[in-house]
């Protein structure tokens, strides 16, 4: 009796997303083809960010609390799945164990208003299965540890964490290169995807160069540049009004430093996280935000001008963070760097009405065996993967 032909699946991006639904796909006994533009996988978004696991307790922009019930079930998933692809734990990554929330004067929620969304977000965390879920508010004194600015109107410490994402990324791709039923593409832009058949399959890729792509039984956009638009080649429309914006942050290797890590919130200001080992990662948005568009087409941005990105980062963080300074003079290596973000919503930070501030629309949508995936989040990208892993290995 001939053997059962394996499913093969193309997956598009190799990020987090894609790395994670390529190792789930193969360990379920597909073959998978993984697509990057760049030279080798984790080279952008997922490996340069700050790698904050979001339970929610950022978005107090969305009273609603629609943002944090979607944003929970992804962070909380996050070690588990990520465990089970690479053999290690992540929560004993280098990170920050517990985050620190300030809040700016001008934030677009007061100090009251964040401290009542906290209570809710924490209910729903401890309905989730997080008993121990607090936010405590900051003394005056613990407060002036962190800023002494008086921009800083509030603190709070939160159960969230952040992870070094390049730790995550290193993981991710030796999970790949011992995976036999991945096959890495990697210096290949996709240019199209459509059907060669019925909705339901098979899909022809179109790359450049040409001789990368091929026909598969299923496909999985899991790109975070320009998955808009490849989405339209393969029949499916424009999602919801949607910003896609190319950020840069800091990276930096200060072993001299000491200072606290903390996030300004919520507007368009900036954090300063610290992973251990002298290895800071700083963020100062409007430093940091490169290219924005609300078109489907994205082009290559310019490369960052590192001197410059580093001073206005320098200007922005430290008069509310002064520890950002001490870590800048410190520094033995600064590493600008960053990627594409995609996110339903539009409209700047600074304003309370931007549906930015709400990040609920995110998932899959599909056209038959083609899907593509909005990841919505960093710490989502995990539970999304095994979720799409599991639909497909099933249909399969």
């Amino acid at each position: 009796m001939a053997a059962e032909r394996r499913a093969r699946v193309a997956v598009l991006g190799a990020g987090i997303m894609g790395a994670a639904t390529s190792l789930l796909l193969a360990g379920s006994g597909c073959d998978v083809a993984l697509f990057d533009a760049a030279p080798a996988p984790l080279s952008g978004a997922s490996r340069w960010n700050e790698g904050k696991i979001h339970l929610g307790l950022l978005y107090a922009g969305d009273p609603s609390l629609a943002t944090a019930r979607r944003l929970i079930p992804g962070g909380l998933a996050f070690a588990p799945v990520l465990s089970r692809l690479t053999g290690d734990d992540p929560a004993a990554a280098p990170g920050q164990p517990e985050d620190v929330y300030l809040v700016h004067r001008d934030s677009v929620a007061s100090p009251d208003a964040i401290a009542a969304y906290h209570t809710a977000v924490c209910g729903l965390l401890r309905d989730a299965g997080m008993p121990g879920a607090r936010t405590r508010r900051l003394s005056p004194p613990e407060l002036a540890a962190f800023s002494g600015s008086d921009e800083v109107a509030a603190g709070f410490a939160v159960p969230e964490r952040s992870v070094d994402t390049r730790w995550v990324a290193d993981r991710l791709a030796d999970a790949l290169a011992a995976s036999p039923r991945v096959e890495l593409r990697c210096g290949v832009r996709v240019l199209s995807a459509r059907p060669d058949g019925p909705d339901d399959g098979p899909w022809r890729i179109a790359t450049d160069p040409p001789e990368a792509g091929g026909r598969f039984d299923w496909v999985v956009n899991a790109l975070w540049h320009g998955r808009p638009a490849v989405d339209a080649t393969a029949g499916l429309p424009e999602p919801a009004p949607f910003t896609q914006r190319y950020r840069v942050s800091l990276f930096v290797r200060a072993p001299g430093a000491e200072a606290h890590g903390a996030v300004l919130v919520v507007g368009p200001f900036g954090d300063m996280k610290r992973y251990g080992g002298g290895r800071y990662y700083l963020s100062w948005y409007p430093a940091g935000l490169l290219a924005e568009t609300l078109s489907a087409e994205v082009a290559d941005p310019p490369a960052p001008d590192a001197a410059a990105v580093i001073a206005a980062t320098r200007a922005g963080l430290a008069p509310l963070l002064p520890g950002a300074a001490r870590v800048l003079d410190a520094a033995e290596e600064v590493t600008v760097a960053g990627g594409w973000v995609f996110a339903v919503g539009r409209g700047p930070l600074s304003d309370p009405a931007s549906t930015l501030h709400r990040r609920d629309a995110f998932g899959v949508r599909r056209r038959g065996r083609y899907l593509s995936v909005d990841t919505g989040k960093y710490s989502t990208a995990p539970w999304l993967a095994a979720r799409i892993a599991d639909a497909i290995a099933g249909a399969a």
